[in-house]
């Protein structure tokens, strides 16, 4: 008796299971073979989070550019490999000398995150040695356009960044600049480029009443003359680090980075946190130690291994399918708390990225990562259906010359559907 209970329970829940997914291939696939849709290249899975159960596939195990979606790996690597306070700077004392180097943490005197934990801390020692050859990698990553160089989201990457490696100048009823150490390279004219393209002269119009954030050239010398007028005295740079265990400074919640990194799709903070989570590994502060650890240890079990150069995504060289996304984003739906995982991604209609897309009726329905580059947009996250269920997606569009509002008008039909029908 009991095995034939079972039987039909089975039976009932696979006709049910196959049913649903007749619904959805019905109500989606309509969308995907519209002439829209029909002129690019597109990729889409749907996973119930509860029984990883596959509701929809098209062109899943493809790979697509993924443009800001690589920072849900970049998430993944960061809460694998960094405590819950991010280490700001390693340190050993020699006789009354203060050795440190940089673990690239970006949050020092960031011009939102604005932390200080370091500088109070180095305030408080007389003899400072700067090290800054830890950092064994490129400033720009691979792939990255050369001409984004003067853009506010493309700064240099960097061992031990200040200011976010960005200048500031806010020209409202006053000119505000950080760091002022700049204030005599600034030129009050509109002119073709913010900057210089090797050189720190940075030009603006002083007619634009707003906030301007301009990368700077970053090498030993300014860094070490930034701090020095942080610290309000001067610092040496040392050749080499003393040969002893090393102390770690611990800085601000790695939650905050982590938030704002997601929400506004920070990809400096991508960019470095990954460099925070190889000094974890080791001394050295490389990116592609931190990826090829994550990959190997955390994410072997990947069906179609990613193409993954940098943080950020925004090397067009980075090649990811829907299946590897979801399969990340359900690694983190199952080890970290949904409050606190949920807090990292930006909300439909209400914040971040999404604060014009995917509006809740009434309550917010999609938690997802955007990524965009010129013919391309992707979106990966969680979407909660009326019924409350929780569905994890990956919906990637390539190659498109529509113009993009087009494509996400039609990507949030496709999503309100699936949230009121299933």
């Amino acid at each position: 008796m009991k095995k034939i209970v079972v039987l039909l329970l089975l039976t009932i829940l696979t006709t049910g299971c196959s049913s649903v997914k007749k619904q959805l291939k019905k109500t989606i696939d309509p969308h995907l073979k519209t002439a829209l849709f029909s002129d690019q290249f597109t990729g889409f899975l749907l996973l119930n989070a509860t029984t990883r159960d596959t509701l929809y596939q098209h062109n899943s195990s493809k790979y697509f550019t993924p443009a800001s979606n690589t920072k849900i790996f970049t998430l993944f690597t960061s809460l694998k490999l960094l405590p819950e306070r991010i280490p700001s700077l390693k340190y050993s004392y020699v006789r009354d000398t203060l050795y440190i180097e940089g673990t690239g943490d970006p949050s020092v005197l960031h011009p939102y995150l604005k932390d200080s934990t370091a500088i109070r801390f180095l305030k408080s020692h007389e003899n400072i040695a700067l090290y800054l050859n830890n950092f064994k990698d490129e400033k720009f990553g691979p792939g990255w356009s050369w001409y984004d160089y003067q853009y506010y989201y493309s700064p240099e990457r960097s061992g031990f960044p200040l200011y976010g490696n960005v200048l500031t100048i806010e020209n409202g009823d006053s000119l505000r600049i950080s760091p002022d150490y700049f204030k005599d390279s600034i030129f009050p004219y509109a002119n073709a480029v913010q900057r210089d393209p090797i050189k720190n002269l940075f030009y603006f119009d002083p007619s634009q009443k707003d906030t301007l954030e301009i990368p700077f050239v970053v090498d030993s010398s300014l860094t070490k003359n930034l701090l020095e007028k942080a610290l309000g005295k001067k610092i040496r740079i040392s050749p080499t680090m003393p040969n002893t265990a090393h102390n770690v400074l611990y800085g601000i919640a790695a939650d905050s980075i982590y938030s704002r990194m997601m929400e506004v799709s920070d990809n400096f903070l991508a960019e470095q946190l990954l460099f925070l989570a190889s000094s974890t590994l080791s001394d050295t502060l490389n990116s592609a130690k931190a990826r090829k650890f994550i990959l190997e240890n955390h994410l072997s079990d990947l069906k179609q291994p990613p193409r993954w150069v940098d943080g950020s995504g925004l090397s067009r060289y980075n090649l990811f399918t829907p299946e590897s996304m979801v399969h990340v984003l359900y690694k983190l739906y199952t080890e970290i708390p949904r409050e606190r995982l949920f807090r990292f991604f930006p909300v439909g209609g209400v914040a971040g990225t999404l604060e014009d897309w995917y509006p809740g009726n009434p309550e917010p329905y999609i938690y997802a990562k955007t990524g965009s580059l010129s013919n391309n947009h992707c979106l990966s996250g969680y979407l909660l259906t009326k019924s409350g269920k929780t569905l994890i997606f990956s919906f990637m569009n390539n190659h498109f010359r529509e113009s993009p509002s087009e494509i996400k008008k039609q990507m949030q039909t496709i999503l309100e559907e699936i949230r009121d029908t299933y």
